[in-house]
């Protein structure tokens, strides 16, 4: 309230009262008390009442003035840049996807939409993939990271100024290890689903114990698993899995336990708790698919044309179907060698080798001393050397003695060095406890 406006009216009349009452001490200072209070209740308030004893009794004039405050204090603009993370909702569009980020940028929308590296970030865009997204105060879009799935690497867009650009770029993952266990109802897939165990692990797991496990008729409800395996994450959020390190399936009562061993290249592999390899030493064949034209006997030879022991087994097939090393091991010899036109030799662990020979051509870049894997490529079929036909001769021998292939006592797995099997042991140890542990839990919360 404004004093200068309503004093001069009031006073008088507060002056007035109180000559009248003069006498009356304590009425006194009951009026100057109310008084008081009326004329501080005239300020707070911002109204002011006049009385004119000229007036009719009763009639009062109202004054009201707009009090207004101090301006509002408006907060200086910033340069900030804002992160936000978010996974792509059934049925969403992209730019739908942008709008609950808090991105408004029409330029970043159409570039998305009409540049060749854009259209194709989108159209690798699928729902509940991950997109990370820096923007400032505007809504303007800074970059927009997009994970591709599977990968260590993901589809950048960056804005530096007013150009946009579109690449590809690795990721600095993080490796977690998982443990998930689970349970078999139906299917090895469902119930890896079930415990969120990723399809990939679940592959895995079929490979390291599929020598002894159908996975298609032998499987039965009350079967289980548990695995330790490797994850990558980005920003907490799972990106891929990795190799299984561990890994143990009970089937039909029968526990069976695998353990990821990372010794020299030939010695990688799943091992038993007790040092011994889960994977064969040899395969049966080196082609995948094939008919035996001649087997390991005396024939009659269609070239030379007499009776000779024959030292190995004739792989008919296509010209050009790939040869695969039936171990892992060492190239020996490659090249020419008489009647066997194209022809390599590898060694696997001392005493034993296996040779192909009537190759068409070697695989590239194999060459004498070449480190090969069981599977590898070394070449393919073909009719060099003494052949009639395009076809694979294939020798397995001991000592370098010729064995028959087909009826050989194929060791089951070439064994880990003393020293090997005692850093087996002291790295397997920690993941078997794990596996224990995982699986009494799993026990525990389903009984």
């Amino acid at each position: 309230m404004l004093p200068g406006k309503f004093m001069p009216v009031e006073k008088p009349r507060i002056l007035a009262e109180l000559s009248l009452l003069r006498g009356n001490r304590r009425l006194h200072r009951l009026l100057l008390g109310g008084a008081a209070a009326a004329s501080l209740l005239s300020v707070v308030t911002a109204f002011a009442y006049t009385s004119m004893t000229s007036q009719p009794r009763g009639e009062t004039v109202t004054i009201v003035e707009q009090l207004t405050g101090p301006d509002p204090v408006v907060a200086g603009i910033t340069n900030s840049v804002y992160s936000r993370e978010d996974r792509l909702r059934p049925g969403e569009s992209f730019a739908g996807l942008m709008r609950r980020l808090g991105i408004y940028d029409p330029q970043a929308n159409a570039f998305l939409r009409n540049n060749p590296a854009g259209k194709a970030l989108l159209t690798r865009l699928r729902t509940g993939q991950t997109v990370s997204a820096s923007f400032d105060e505007r809504g303007e879009l800074r970059t927009l990271i997009f994970p591709l799935p599977g990968m260590d690497r993901a589809v950048v867009l960056d804005r530096s100024g007013n150009d946009l650009s579109v690449t590809e770029k690795p990721l600095a993952l993080e490796k977690r290890v998982q443990v998930r266990s689970g349970r078999i109802q139906s299917s090895l897939f469902a119930a890896a689903d079930e415990v969120g165990l990723p399809d990939s692990v679940a592959v895995q797991l079929a490979e390291i114990f599929g020598a002894e496990i159908d996975f298609h008729s032998d499987l039965r409800r009350g079967d289980r698993f548990s695995v330790v395996y490797e994850a990558y994450s980005l920003n907490g959020q799972d990106v891929k899995a990795g190799q299984i390190l561990a890994a143990e399936f009970v089937n039909h009562g029968v526990t069976r336990r695998a353990i990821w061993y990372e010794g020299e290249r030939a010695a990688s592999g799943y091992y038993m708790p007790d040092g011994q390899s889960l994977k064969k030493a040899f395969l049966r064949s080196p082609l995948e698919y094939s008919r035996i034209s001649s087997g390991f006997s005396m024939r009659f030879h269609p070239i030379l044309r007499d009776w000779r022991a024959h030292k190995g087994v004739d792989y008919a097939a296509p010209l050009g179907t790939s040869v695969l090393a039936t171990a892992d091991g060492t190239v020996e010899f490659i090249g020419q060698q008489r009647g066997y036109g194209n022809f390599v030799v590898l060694r696997h662990h001392d005493q034993y080798t296996t040779a192909y020979g009537h190759l068409n051509s070697f695989a590239l870049g194999l060459q004498q001393g070449s480190r090969v894997e069981q599977g590898q490529v070394i070449g393919y079929v073909g009719r060099t050397g003494w052949a009639t036909g395009p076809h694979l001769h294939y020798e397995f021998r001991i000592a370098d003695v010729h064995q028959d292939p087909l009826s050989a006592d194929l060791p089951i797995s070439i064994p880990l060095s003393p020293v090997q099997l005692a850093a087996f042991r002291s790295m397997s140890a920690p993941l078997l406890a794990r596996i224990a542990l995982q699986g009494q839990t799993s026990l525990a919360l389903r009984d």
